[in-house]
């Protein structure tokens, strides 16, 4: 998502700034912004212009002050607040002395803000980055040099960070600190750099250092020491580098795809951050649809494309279940083409990764001419979809570059099944203990993608053993069949492979005819209160000839006696499943296509946003 860069000791900082600026455009952003430390002066420029906004931040450059050997550069990927110039970083403390840079979210922002506000302090922008720049701000009052005032700052914040500060009083100083959010130091002689990703210092610093959680980093022209929060020193450990720009790009991965794969549980992060109040409502700053509205909700419809479709019909299951709402899904395609019928009380969800899916768009545009409020579920602010909407939920799993969709569908279903809990939370239809119970899980699904995703070679080796196939059906039943579907979408997708998800249920329904030796059947098993009914799916299969694939749970014993091949995942509560579930079929899915030799970033035919109808 947001990109960060900081530089100490050059004197062509500024060039160094927008060079690595552009290095990390390909991470997604929507503004971005420079600061320049000199004795006694902080500079900053700010432009906000989509994806054109480091060559705009240029032409904004043109009468900064030369010489300044400190800086710091930002690309901000918007979450609080709108994509303008006046939310873009660097962020300025009430002197104008103390810059900010900030990646993540600050969940307690707004009762720090409220504290600030009261204390004097005037703010420029609606971000929740900026409370930084003044807790900063009053603790060098204090008398703390600047490496003290951002720890004690610190100590007071929950949420994510990659921080990175200057302050003109302390000229040639950088202070960075980082929890969640990536962050790295780099050194050469005479100079320290800092950046979020390797691509943006890559050839500038000789020697390269990872900041673990509750770091703070003291950047020079000679260096850099690290303290932990409670500032006992620290030591970083130093990262070893051979890559060319190209691979870094893609963090080291092989491909996009495989980076965007690694980056779930950071996306789940991400998209779950700042929904809880200290009161227990789960809350969503981008709300534009009253409380009220929502308790008087008689109806759902879902409508999107593709994965975004697949989400959201597990979140059918899970709104119907906690908030006692009737739900539909469709096709956004095919939905203003049915004459669809709209009373009152009927709250349209689009769902949509880029904002831009042109049938979508044109699904809550028709919602909407009937009456109904529409609410939008996107990871792009101020996209199409997001300014058309009365409401918007950003799901912040930052750029997806791989035409086919992975870490959008894990952050679609958590924002879908938080709101589904909100829901449940206006309407009364479950005990707060059991919200709360259910919000806690839901923190956890990152920690058990996590693990999913320790077991790739597990799923190479099923990848191997059943390289060569050419037909595949994935089942399921309740919320295992958007997964089952989801699966097969990403095997044709990357493989080119016929495949097909199926409802396990509609087997004797026509598709049973198809199974013969060397069809593989996939299943998604995790759901106890589904199981034997999926056990007998199997064996009906497995008596035609299939090879059997099933996704189990891993204290389940008694899928062995049906299944070829286990993909084993950590068990979770059945409505959060399918972010755990969809793990091992992806992995499979871009293992094999590796395997045939597909270029798994760009499949053939295919478009990353369907902008025609």
């Amino acid at each position: 998502m947001c990109g960060i860069i900081g530089v100490v000791g050059r004197t062509d900082t500024l060039e160094t700034l927008l060079q690595g600026l552009s290095r990390l455009e390909y991470r997604g952003y929507d503004s971005a912004g420079v600061a320049l430390s000199g004795p006694g002066t902080t500079w900053r420029a700010r432009a906000a212009a989509g994806t054109e906004s480091v060559a705009a931040l240029r032409a904004e450059c043109v009468d900064a002050p030369r010489g300044f050997r400190t800086g710091l550069g930002h690309t901000r990927w918007a979450t609080h607040g709108a994509p303008e110039a006046l939310n873009a970083h660097p962020h300025l403390d009430c002197s104008g002395s103390v810059a900010i840079i900030h990646n993540g979210i600050i969940e307690n922002h707004a009762e720090i803000r409220e504290d600030l506000v009261g204390r004097g302090h005037v703010f420029t922008s609606v971000t929740d980055s900026e409370v930084l720049a003044h807790l900063i701000e009053e603790a060098r009052k204090a008398g703390e040099d600047l490496s003290e005032a951002v720890r004690t700052s610190l100590l007071r914040v929950r949420g994510a960070f990659a921080l990175a500060v200057l302050d003109a009083t302390e000229p040639d100083v950088i202070v960075a600190a980082r929890r969640i959010s990536p962050l790295i130091v780099g050194t050469a002689p005479g100079v320290s750099y800092l950046a979020s990703d390797v691509p943006a210092i890559l050839d500038q610093a000789k020697t390269f250092y990872a900041v673990e959680d509750d770091q703070v980093v003291r950047l020079g022209p000679e260096g850099f020491r690290a303290l932990d929060l409670e500032g006992a020193p620290v030591r970083l450990r130093q990262l070893s580098i051979d890559w060319d720009l190209e691979t870094a790009e893609k963090g080291g991965f092989e491909d996009f795809m495989a980076k965007e794969i690694a980056e779930q549980p950071e996306a789940l992060r991400a998209t779950l951050l700042d929904r809880h109040r200290r009161d227990g409502a789960i809350s969503f700053d981008e709300m534009g649809v009253s409380d009220e509205e929502l308790r008087a909700v008689k109806r759902v419809v879902l409508v999107a494309a593709g994965t975004s479709n697949h989400a959201a019909q597990v979140a059918k299951y899970a709104i119907e279940r906690w908030a006692r709402v009737s739900v539909e899904v469709d096709i956004s395609s095919e939905y203003r083409y049915r004459d669809p019928i709209v009373e009152v009380g009927t709250l349209v969800i689009g769902v949509s990764q880029s904002g831009e899916t042109i049938d979508t768009i044109q699904a809550t545009r028709e919602a909407k001419r009937r009456g109904a409020r529409v609410l939008a579920v996107t990871n792009i602010v101020d996209s199409s979809l997001a300014r058309e909407a009365d409401a918007v939920i950003y799901t912040r799993a930052g750029l997806e570059v791989s035409v086919a969709s992975t870490k959008a569908f894990v952050a679609q279903v958590a924002a879908l099944e938080l709101f589904a809990l909100r829901l449940a939370q206006l309407r009364a239809t479950m005990p707060e203990r059991d919200v709360e119970a259910l919000y806690r899980g839901l923190q956890a699904v990152g920690a058990q993608v996590e693990r999913a995703l320790s077991r790739r070679e597990e799923v190479a080796e099923v990848a191997r053993a059943l390289f060569g196939a050419r037909d595949f059906f994935y089942l399921g039943r309740h919320v295992g069949f958007p997964t089952a579907l989801e699966g097969a979408l990403k095997l044709k997708e990357l493989t080119y492979l016929h495949a097909e998800g199926y409802p396990a249920g509609e087997l004797k329904h026509g598709p049973l005819a198809l199974i013969e030796p060397g069809v593989v059947v996939v299943a998604v098993a995790t759901d106890p209160a589904m199981h034997e009914k999926i056990l007998s799916n199997l064996a009906e299969v497995k008596a035609r000839g299939a090879s059997v694939v099933v996704v189990a749970t891993d204290d389940d014993e008694s899928i062995a006696a049906v299944a070829d091949f286990v993909l084993r995942v950590p068990g979770t509560e059945p409505l959060f499943a399918p972010m755990v579930d969809i793990i091992p079929l992806q992995l499979f899915a871009y293992l094999t296509a590796r395997a045939l030799g597909r270029n798994v970033d760009r499949p053939r035919n295919l478009a990353k946003t369907v902008t025609v109808e």
